[in-house]
Protein backbone atom coordinates (compact mmCIF):
# COMPACT_ATOMS: atom_id res chain seq x y z
CA UNK A 1 0.00 0.00 0.00
CA UNK A 2 0.88 3.40 -1.03
CA UNK A 3 0.79 6.34 1.63
CA UNK A 4 0.98 10.20 1.44
CA UNK A 5 -0.71 13.10 3.00
CA UNK A 6 -2.56 16.07 2.03
CA UNK A 7 -3.46 19.36 3.69
CA UNK A 8 -7.01 19.74 5.51
CA UNK A 9 -9.47 20.59 2.47
CA UNK A 10 -10.18 16.82 1.51
CA UNK A 11 -12.28 18.19 -1.80
CA UNK A 12 -8.78 18.75 -3.02
CA UNK A 13 -7.83 15.25 -2.64
CA UNK A 14 -8.64 12.91 -5.81
CA UNK A 15 -9.80 9.95 -4.71
CA UNK A 16 -12.27 7.47 -5.97
CA UNK A 17 -13.49 6.96 -2.12
CA UNK A 18 -13.42 9.20 0.75
CA UNK A 19 -13.02 7.36 4.07
CA UNK A 20 -13.91 8.37 7.69
CA UNK A 21 -14.95 7.02 10.66
CA UNK A 22 -18.10 9.01 12.68
CA UNK A 23 -19.67 8.87 16.15
CA UNK A 24 -23.51 8.63 17.12
CA UNK A 25 -24.37 12.79 16.54
CA UNK A 26 -21.52 14.31 15.71
CA UNK A 27 -20.07 15.95 12.93
CA UNK A 28 -17.22 14.34 11.38
CA UNK A 29 -14.94 17.52 10.14
CA UNK A 30 -14.86 20.20 7.48
CA UNK A 31 -18.04 20.41 4.95
CA UNK A 32 -17.78 17.34 3.37
CA UNK A 33 -18.88 15.57 7.18
CA UNK A 34 -21.76 18.10 7.24
CA UNK A 35 -23.08 16.68 4.28
CA UNK A 36 -22.18 12.64 5.74
CA UNK A 37 -23.88 13.82 8.72
CA UNK A 38 -26.99 14.69 6.73
CA UNK A 39 -27.21 11.82 4.91
CA UNK A 40 -26.36 9.03 7.99
CA UNK A 41 -29.22 11.14 10.00
CA UNK A 42 -31.63 10.66 7.09
CA UNK A 43 -30.93 7.05 6.92
CA UNK A 44 -30.62 6.00 10.18
CA UNK A 45 -26.95 4.81 10.42
CA UNK A 46 -26.19 3.48 13.68
CA UNK A 47 -22.13 4.07 14.75
CA UNK A 48 -21.66 1.21 16.43
CA UNK A 49 -18.43 -0.64 16.18
CA UNK A 50 -17.61 -1.61 12.75
CA UNK A 51 -21.10 -0.52 10.84
CA UNK A 52 -20.32 0.62 7.84
CA UNK A 53 -21.60 2.27 4.70
CA UNK A 54 -20.99 3.31 1.06
CA UNK A 55 -22.99 6.65 0.61
CA UNK A 56 -23.46 8.09 -2.76
CA UNK A 57 -23.32 11.83 -2.51
CA UNK A 58 -24.61 14.81 -5.40
CA UNK A 59 -22.12 15.92 -7.78
CA UNK A 60 -22.27 19.10 -5.86
CA UNK A 61 -20.72 17.89 -2.70
CA UNK A 62 -17.26 16.98 -4.72
CA UNK A 63 -16.95 14.00 -3.50
CA UNK A 64 -19.15 10.65 -5.36
CA UNK A 65 -18.52 7.97 -2.82
CA UNK A 66 -17.89 8.25 1.03
CA UNK A 67 -17.25 5.06 3.29
CA UNK A 68 -18.15 5.86 6.85
CA UNK A 69 -17.28 3.52 9.53
CA UNK A 70 -18.81 3.37 12.88
CA UNK A 71 -16.63 3.78 16.19
CA UNK A 72 -18.73 2.82 18.80
CA UNK A 73 -19.16 4.48 22.33
CA UNK A 74 -15.51 3.81 23.68
CA UNK A 75 -12.98 5.84 20.84
CA UNK A 76 -9.43 4.06 21.08
CA UNK A 77 -6.89 2.98 18.52
CA UNK A 78 -8.88 -0.66 18.35
CA UNK A 79 -12.23 1.01 17.41
CA UNK A 80 -10.12 3.15 14.85
CA UNK A 81 -8.97 -0.43 13.37
CA UNK A 82 -12.68 -1.67 13.58
CA UNK A 83 -14.39 1.15 11.64
CA UNK A 84 -11.81 0.98 9.34
CA UNK A 85 -11.75 -2.68 8.36
CA UNK A 86 -15.64 -2.30 7.88
CA UNK A 87 -14.50 0.09 5.29
CA UNK A 88 -12.30 -2.31 3.70
CA UNK A 89 -14.64 -4.33 2.27
CA UNK A 90 -16.26 -1.68 1.30
CA UNK A 91 -13.78 0.00 -0.96
CA UNK A 92 -11.55 -2.89 -2.10
CA UNK A 93 -14.18 -3.53 -5.46
CA UNK A 94 -14.11 0.25 -6.44
CA UNK A 95 -10.27 0.39 -6.05
CA UNK A 96 -8.09 3.97 -6.90
CA UNK A 97 -6.77 6.01 -4.52
CA UNK A 98 -8.62 6.23 -0.84
CA UNK A 99 -8.52 9.38 1.11
CA UNK A 100 -9.16 9.06 4.93
CA UNK A 101 -10.12 12.04 6.81
CA UNK A 102 -8.32 12.06 10.04
CA UNK A 103 -10.00 13.67 13.03
CA UNK A 104 -8.87 15.84 15.43
CA UNK A 105 -11.72 15.84 17.56
CA UNK A 106 -10.77 12.07 18.30
CA UNK A 107 -8.65 11.31 21.23
CA UNK A 108 -6.30 10.10 19.55
CA UNK A 109 -3.03 11.67 17.98
CA UNK A 110 -3.15 11.74 14.72
CA UNK A 111 -0.45 9.39 14.06
CA UNK A 112 -2.19 6.55 16.53
CA UNK A 113 -5.32 7.20 13.94
CA UNK A 114 -3.50 6.63 10.85
CA UNK A 115 -1.51 4.05 12.34
CA UNK A 116 -4.90 2.20 13.16
CA UNK A 117 -6.41 3.20 9.93
CA UNK A 118 -3.46 1.16 8.10
CA UNK A 119 -4.11 -2.17 10.31
CA UNK A 120 -7.62 -2.02 10.01
CA UNK A 121 -7.68 -1.47 6.28
CA UNK A 122 -4.52 -4.15 5.46
CA UNK A 123 -5.46 -6.83 8.22
CA UNK A 124 -9.59 -6.27 7.30
CA UNK A 125 -9.13 -6.56 3.70
CA UNK A 126 -7.42 -9.80 4.22
CA UNK A 127 -8.65 -12.70 2.28
CA UNK A 128 -7.81 -16.20 3.36
CA UNK A 129 -8.45 -17.83 0.32
CA UNK A 130 -4.97 -18.49 -0.99
CA UNK A 131 -5.61 -21.43 -2.69
CA UNK A 132 -8.93 -20.57 -4.79
CA UNK A 133 -8.80 -21.30 -8.00
CA UNK A 134 -10.09 -17.85 -8.67
CA UNK A 135 -7.99 -16.20 -6.70
CA UNK A 136 -8.29 -13.74 -3.64
CA UNK A 137 -9.08 -9.98 -3.10
CA UNK A 138 -6.44 -7.63 -3.30
CA UNK A 139 -7.14 -4.78 -0.99
CA UNK A 140 -6.68 -0.74 -0.64
CA UNK A 141 -3.20 -0.02 -2.98
CA UNK A 142 -3.52 3.80 -2.07
CA UNK A 143 -4.25 5.78 0.66
CA UNK A 144 -4.26 9.55 1.43
CA UNK A 145 -4.43 11.06 5.04
CA UNK A 146 -6.36 14.55 4.88
CA UNK A 147 -5.14 17.24 7.20
CA UNK A 148 -1.93 14.46 8.19
CA UNK A 149 1.89 16.09 8.29
CA UNK A 150 5.28 14.00 8.01
CA UNK A 151 4.71 12.76 11.07
CA UNK A 152 1.79 10.83 10.12
CA UNK A 153 3.12 9.93 6.68
CA UNK A 154 6.05 8.11 8.55
CA UNK A 155 4.16 5.99 11.15
CA UNK A 156 1.68 4.90 8.13
CA UNK A 157 4.51 3.73 5.98
CA UNK A 158 6.16 1.85 9.51
CA UNK A 159 2.43 0.11 9.97
CA UNK A 160 2.34 -0.81 6.42
CA UNK A 161 5.57 -2.59 6.56
CA UNK A 162 3.99 -4.69 9.95
CA UNK A 163 0.94 -4.97 8.95
CA UNK A 164 1.87 -6.66 5.64
CA UNK A 165 4.54 -8.85 7.60
CA UNK A 166 1.16 -9.67 9.87
CA UNK A 167 -0.69 -10.81 7.20
CA UNK A 168 2.38 -13.06 5.39
CA UNK A 169 2.60 -14.64 9.18
CA UNK A 170 -1.74 -15.24 8.60
CA UNK A 171 -0.64 -16.76 5.10
CA UNK A 172 1.59 -19.30 6.74
CA UNK A 173 -0.60 -20.34 9.71
CA UNK A 174 -3.44 -20.64 6.78
CA UNK A 175 -1.31 -23.03 4.90
CA UNK A 176 -2.58 -26.53 4.81
CA UNK A 177 0.10 -28.92 6.42
CA UNK A 178 0.61 -31.38 3.80
CA UNK A 179 2.27 -28.59 2.02
CA UNK A 180 3.96 -26.72 5.35
CA UNK A 181 5.96 -29.35 6.48
CA UNK A 182 8.41 -28.57 8.92
CA UNK A 183 10.80 -28.35 5.80
CA UNK A 184 8.72 -26.38 4.06
CA UNK A 185 8.88 -23.64 7.01
CA UNK A 186 12.36 -23.67 6.78
CA UNK A 187 12.39 -23.25 2.82
CA UNK A 188 9.95 -19.72 3.95
CA UNK A 189 12.68 -18.25 6.15
CA UNK A 190 15.37 -19.16 3.91
CA UNK A 191 13.01 -16.78 1.29
CA UNK A 192 12.49 -14.33 4.12
CA UNK A 193 16.12 -13.63 4.57
CA UNK A 194 16.66 -13.72 0.72
CA UNK A 195 14.17 -11.01 0.41
CA UNK A 196 16.25 -8.84 3.58
CA UNK A 197 18.72 -7.28 1.04
CA UNK A 198 21.24 -9.26 3.87
CA UNK A 199 19.85 -7.71 7.16
CA UNK A 200 18.78 -11.61 8.28
CA UNK A 201 21.10 -14.53 8.20
CA UNK A 202 18.94 -18.07 7.92
CA UNK A 203 19.92 -21.73 8.82
CA UNK A 204 17.89 -24.94 10.18
CA UNK A 205 18.97 -28.37 11.00
CA UNK A 206 16.97 -31.47 11.51
CA UNK A 207 17.25 -34.88 13.13
CA UNK A 208 20.92 -35.89 13.51
CA UNK A 209 22.17 -32.25 15.18
CA UNK A 210 19.42 -32.09 17.38
CA UNK A 211 20.27 -35.35 18.41
CA UNK A 212 24.01 -34.17 18.90
CA UNK A 213 22.68 -31.46 20.76
CA UNK A 214 20.76 -33.45 23.29
CA UNK A 215 17.71 -32.20 21.95
CA UNK A 216 15.71 -34.98 23.65
CA UNK A 217 12.51 -33.02 24.56
CA UNK A 218 11.74 -31.69 20.77
CA UNK A 219 12.63 -34.95 19.55
CA UNK A 220 10.54 -36.84 21.00
CA UNK A 221 7.53 -35.30 19.91
CA UNK A 222 8.79 -35.77 16.25
CA UNK A 223 8.94 -39.53 16.80
CA UNK A 224 5.77 -40.44 15.06
CA UNK A 225 6.00 -38.14 11.93
CA UNK A 226 7.46 -39.16 8.55
CA UNK A 227 8.42 -35.79 8.64
CA UNK A 228 11.81 -34.51 10.11
CA UNK A 229 11.51 -31.89 12.49
CA UNK A 230 13.32 -28.54 11.90
CA UNK A 231 15.32 -26.21 14.15
CA UNK A 232 14.92 -22.49 12.46
CA UNK A 233 17.60 -20.16 13.60
CA UNK A 234 16.60 -16.26 11.61
CA UNK A 235 19.47 -13.86 12.75
CA UNK A 236 18.91 -9.93 12.72
CA UNK A 237 22.78 -8.78 13.70
CA UNK A 238 23.01 -5.28 12.44
CA UNK A 239 26.04 -2.78 12.56
CA UNK A 240 24.30 0.14 14.08
CA UNK A 241 23.26 -1.98 17.08
CA UNK A 242 22.40 -0.09 19.83
CA UNK A 243 23.38 -1.18 23.72
CA UNK A 244 25.01 -4.92 24.51
CA UNK A 245 21.05 -6.58 24.26
CA UNK A 246 20.14 -9.13 22.10
CA UNK A 247 16.27 -9.96 21.53
CA UNK A 248 15.66 -13.81 21.70
CA UNK A 249 12.46 -14.43 19.62
CA UNK A 250 11.70 -18.25 20.16
CA UNK A 251 8.02 -19.52 18.49
CA UNK A 252 6.37 -22.96 18.66
CA UNK A 253 5.51 -24.70 15.25
CA UNK A 254 3.62 -27.71 15.35
CA UNK A 255 2.78 -27.42 11.84
CA UNK A 256 0.09 -30.12 12.25
CA UNK A 257 -0.58 -31.40 15.80
CA UNK A 258 -2.94 -34.91 16.31
CA UNK A 259 -2.20 -34.90 19.85
CA UNK A 260 -0.26 -38.00 19.25
CA UNK A 261 -1.20 -40.77 21.09
CA UNK A 262 -3.43 -38.78 23.38
CA UNK A 263 -5.32 -37.74 20.28
CA UNK A 264 -7.67 -34.95 19.82
CA UNK A 265 -10.97 -35.13 19.08
CA UNK A 266 -12.15 -35.24 14.97
CA UNK A 267 -14.08 -31.87 15.34
CA UNK A 268 -12.14 -29.03 14.22
CA UNK A 269 -9.19 -30.89 14.04
CA UNK A 270 -8.13 -29.68 10.87
CA UNK A 271 -7.53 -26.02 12.55
CA UNK A 272 -4.59 -27.60 14.42
CA UNK A 273 -2.77 -26.36 11.07
CA UNK A 274 -2.62 -23.24 13.18
CA UNK A 275 -0.38 -24.83 15.94
CA UNK A 276 2.55 -22.98 14.13
CA UNK A 277 0.97 -19.43 14.28
CA UNK A 278 4.12 -19.02 17.13
CA UNK A 279 6.81 -19.95 14.90
CA UNK A 280 5.12 -17.84 12.23
CA UNK A 281 4.95 -14.66 14.15
CA UNK A 282 8.88 -14.76 15.19
CA UNK A 283 9.79 -15.04 11.30
CA UNK A 284 7.27 -12.48 9.88
CA UNK A 285 8.23 -10.44 13.15
CA UNK A 286 11.90 -10.64 12.23
CA UNK A 287 11.21 -10.03 8.96
CA UNK A 288 9.61 -6.55 9.58
CA UNK A 289 11.95 -5.93 12.28
CA UNK A 290 14.95 -5.83 9.11
CA UNK A 291 12.24 -4.43 6.87
CA UNK A 292 11.87 -1.24 9.29
CA UNK A 293 16.13 -1.50 9.70
CA UNK A 294 15.63 -1.18 13.33
CA UNK A 295 19.21 -1.19 14.88
CA UNK A 296 18.23 -4.02 17.35
CA UNK A 297 20.59 -7.18 17.70
CA UNK A 298 18.26 -10.45 17.60
CA UNK A 299 18.29 -13.78 16.99
CA UNK A 300 14.84 -16.00 16.08
CA UNK A 301 14.50 -19.61 16.93
CA UNK A 302 11.26 -21.32 15.62
CA UNK A 303 10.76 -25.39 16.54
CA UNK A 304 8.97 -26.93 13.82
CA UNK A 305 7.11 -30.56 13.88
CA UNK A 306 4.53 -32.62 13.53
CA UNK A 307 3.04 -34.39 16.27
CA UNK A 308 1.33 -37.63 14.96
CA UNK A 309 0.44 -40.88 15.62
CA UNK A 310 2.14 -44.15 14.47
CA UNK A 311 4.43 -46.75 15.33
CA UNK A 312 7.45 -44.56 16.32
CA UNK A 313 5.26 -42.26 18.63
CA UNK A 314 6.05 -41.23 21.81
CA UNK A 315 4.00 -42.92 24.22
CA UNK A 316 2.22 -41.50 27.58
CA UNK A 317 4.94 -43.21 30.40
CA UNK A 318 7.67 -42.27 28.61
CA UNK A 319 10.90 -40.43 29.78
CA UNK A 320 13.34 -38.03 27.74
CA UNK A 321 15.74 -35.90 28.36
CA UNK A 322 16.25 -32.14 27.52
CA UNK A 323 18.82 -30.73 26.48
CA UNK A 324 19.59 -28.89 29.56
CA UNK A 325 20.07 -32.36 30.91
CA UNK A 326 16.27 -31.96 33.13
CA UNK A 327 14.01 -35.42 32.62
CA UNK A 328 10.93 -35.01 31.76
CA UNK A 329 8.09 -38.45 32.26
CA UNK A 330 5.73 -37.70 29.62
CA UNK A 331 2.21 -37.55 30.75
CA UNK A 332 -0.08 -36.23 28.31
CA UNK A 333 1.53 -36.50 24.53
CA UNK A 334 -0.84 -33.71 23.64
CA UNK A 335 1.21 -30.86 25.56
CA UNK A 336 4.03 -31.10 23.12
CA UNK A 337 4.36 -27.36 22.62
CA UNK A 338 5.95 -27.35 26.21
CA UNK A 339 8.37 -30.24 24.85
CA UNK A 340 9.05 -28.63 21.68
CA UNK A 341 10.14 -25.03 23.34
CA UNK A 342 11.78 -26.43 26.15
CA UNK A 343 15.13 -27.25 23.50
CA UNK A 344 14.48 -24.44 21.70
CA UNK A 345 14.33 -21.78 24.87
CA UNK A 346 17.72 -23.37 26.00
CA UNK A 347 19.20 -23.26 22.32
CA UNK A 348 18.45 -19.32 22.06
CA UNK A 349 19.84 -18.58 25.14
CA UNK A 350 23.00 -20.80 24.60
CA UNK A 351 23.37 -18.93 20.84
CA UNK A 352 23.67 -15.33 22.87
CA UNK A 353 19.92 -13.85 23.70
CA UNK A 354 19.78 -11.95 26.41
CA UNK A 355 15.88 -11.03 26.76
CA UNK A 356 13.78 -13.60 25.77
CA UNK A 357 10.29 -13.80 24.48
CA UNK A 358 8.50 -17.08 23.17
CA UNK A 359 5.28 -17.19 21.14
CA UNK A 360 3.19 -20.40 21.38
CA UNK A 361 -0.55 -21.66 20.64
CA UNK A 362 -0.12 -24.00 24.05
CA UNK A 363 -3.04 -24.22 26.45
CA UNK A 364 -6.65 -24.52 25.66
CA UNK A 365 -7.40 -23.20 29.08
CA UNK A 366 -6.12 -20.20 28.15
CA UNK A 367 -8.37 -19.38 25.09
CA UNK A 368 -11.59 -20.64 27.96
CA UNK A 369 -9.50 -17.60 30.24
CA UNK A 370 -9.40 -14.74 27.89
CA UNK A 371 -11.08 -15.96 24.46
CA UNK A 372 -9.88 -14.88 21.35
CA UNK A 373 -9.19 -11.66 21.85
CA UNK A 374 -6.13 -11.10 24.74
CA UNK A 375 -2.99 -13.29 24.57
CA UNK A 376 -1.59 -14.24 28.37
CA UNK A 377 1.73 -13.13 29.39
CA UNK A 378 3.55 -14.35 32.12
CA UNK A 379 7.57 -14.26 33.02
CA UNK A 380 10.59 -14.35 35.41
CA UNK A 381 10.97 -10.69 35.66
CA UNK A 382 8.32 -8.77 36.13
CA UNK A 383 9.43 -5.31 34.20
CA UNK A 384 10.05 -7.40 31.09
CA UNK A 385 6.61 -9.20 30.97
CA UNK A 386 5.31 -6.00 31.93
CA UNK A 387 7.23 -4.53 28.46
CA UNK A 388 6.32 -7.11 26.58
CA UNK A 389 2.55 -6.46 27.73
CA UNK A 390 3.07 -3.06 26.85
CA UNK A 391 4.23 -3.54 23.48
CA UNK A 392 1.46 -5.85 23.10
CA UNK A 393 -1.19 -3.46 23.80
CA UNK A 394 0.10 -0.61 21.84
CA UNK A 395 0.17 -2.21 18.60
CA UNK A 396 -3.17 -3.99 18.64
CA UNK A 397 -1.64 -7.70 20.04
CA UNK A 398 -3.76 -7.02 22.97
CA UNK A 399 -2.16 -8.85 25.90
CA UNK A 400 -2.49 -9.50 29.81
CA UNK A 401 -0.07 -9.86 32.27
CA UNK A 402 -0.21 -13.07 34.67
CA UNK A 403 1.50 -14.70 37.39
CA UNK A 404 4.09 -17.67 37.87
CA UNK A 405 4.19 -18.87 41.69
CA UNK A 406 6.83 -21.38 43.44
CA UNK A 407 3.78 -23.28 44.14
CA UNK A 408 2.58 -23.94 41.04
CA UNK A 409 5.37 -26.16 40.20
CA UNK A 410 3.15 -28.96 42.12
CA UNK A 411 1.50 -29.39 39.04
CA UNK A 412 4.18 -31.13 37.65
CA UNK A 413 6.09 -32.74 40.09
CA UNK A 414 6.98 -36.53 39.10
CA UNK A 415 7.79 -39.51 40.96
CA UNK A 416 9.55 -40.73 37.98
CA UNK A 417 11.25 -38.09 36.47
CA UNK A 418 12.70 -33.95 37.41
CA UNK A 419 9.20 -33.22 36.41
CA UNK A 420 6.10 -34.13 34.11
CA UNK A 421 4.77 -32.36 31.30
CA UNK A 422 1.48 -31.92 32.78
CA UNK A 423 -1.10 -33.01 35.20
CA UNK A 424 -4.39 -34.30 35.60
CA UNK A 425 -5.63 -31.21 37.70
CA UNK A 426 -7.60 -28.77 35.73
CA UNK A 427 -6.09 -26.28 37.75
CA UNK A 428 -3.73 -22.92 37.07
CA UNK A 429 -3.32 -24.78 33.39
CA UNK A 430 -1.81 -21.77 31.59
CA UNK A 431 0.18 -21.13 34.88
CA UNK A 432 2.06 -24.46 35.85
CA UNK A 433 2.94 -24.79 31.84
CA UNK A 434 4.45 -21.57 31.47
CA UNK A 435 6.10 -22.40 35.26
CA UNK A 436 7.58 -25.44 33.33
CA UNK A 437 9.32 -23.51 30.70
CA UNK A 438 10.69 -21.16 32.94
CA UNK A 439 12.63 -24.07 34.04
CA UNK A 440 14.20 -23.89 30.61
CA UNK A 441 14.63 -20.14 29.94
CA UNK A 442 17.94 -19.64 31.51
CA UNK A 443 19.32 -17.02 33.09
CA UNK A 444 17.90 -13.37 32.20
CA UNK A 445 14.59 -11.84 31.54
CA UNK A 446 11.91 -14.31 29.97
CA UNK A 447 8.47 -13.64 28.85
CA UNK A 448 6.29 -16.22 27.61
CA UNK A 449 3.13 -15.50 25.02
CA UNK A 450 0.58 -18.15 25.19
CA UNK A 451 -1.36 -17.08 22.12
CA UNK A 452 -3.98 -19.94 22.04
CA UNK A 453 -6.92 -17.66 21.58
CA UNK A 454 -5.81 -15.11 19.30
CA UNK A 455 -3.53 -16.80 17.09
CA UNK A 456 -5.85 -18.55 14.94
CA UNK A 457 -9.90 -17.61 14.96
CA UNK A 458 -11.91 -21.01 14.21
CA UNK A 459 -15.11 -18.04 14.09
CA UNK A 460 -14.78 -14.70 12.73
CA UNK A 461 -14.23 -12.02 15.40
CA UNK A 462 -16.75 -8.75 15.02
CA UNK A 463 -13.71 -6.66 14.83
CA UNK A 464 -10.72 -5.68 11.43
CA UNK A 465 -9.85 -9.88 12.14
CA UNK A 466 -13.35 -10.69 10.81
CA UNK A 467 -12.35 -14.00 9.06
CA UNK A 468 -11.54 -17.30 10.04
CA UNK A 469 -7.87 -18.82 10.39
CA UNK A 470 -4.50 -17.22 11.12
CA UNK A 471 -4.39 -13.69 12.86
CA UNK A 472 -0.96 -12.60 12.28
CA UNK A 473 -1.11 -12.46 16.07
CA UNK A 474 2.54 -11.29 17.51
CA UNK A 475 4.44 -9.41 14.37
CA UNK A 476 3.09 -6.43 15.68
CA UNK A 477 3.52 -6.96 18.92
CA UNK A 478 7.39 -8.57 18.02
CA UNK A 479 8.16 -4.95 16.17
CA UNK A 480 6.81 -2.66 18.72
CA UNK A 481 8.67 -4.73 21.24
CA UNK A 482 12.10 -4.50 19.06
CA UNK A 483 11.08 -0.31 18.17
CA UNK A 484 11.13 0.08 21.83
CA UNK A 485 14.89 -1.60 22.57
CA UNK A 486 17.17 -0.81 24.12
Amino acid sequence: MEVSVSGPDSLAVEAQVFALAVRDETAPPGDLGRHVRSLLDDDGFEATAGNAVLLHLPAESGAQRVAVGGLGAEIDADAVRTAAGGIAGLVEPIGGAVAWILDDSLPLAATEQARAVVDGLILGGYDPGLRKTDGRKDGVHKLVFVGGDDAVQAEAERAVVVARWANRARDLANEPPNDLTPAGLAEHADRIAAESNGRLQAQSFGRERMTELGMGSFLAVSQGSAQEPRTIVLRHDPPDADGDATLGLVGKAVTFDTGGISIKPALYMEDMKGDMSGGAAVLAGLGAVAELGLPVRAIGVVGATENMVGGGAYRPGDIVRAMNGTTIEIVNTDAEGRLVLADVLWYARQQGATHLVDFATLTGAMEKALGDLYAGVFGNDDEWRDRVVDAGNRSGDLAWGLPIHRRFHRYTESAFADLKNSSVRGQAIPAYAAGFLERFAGEGPWAHVDMAGPAYLRWARPDYLHVVGGTGYGVRLIAELARSLP
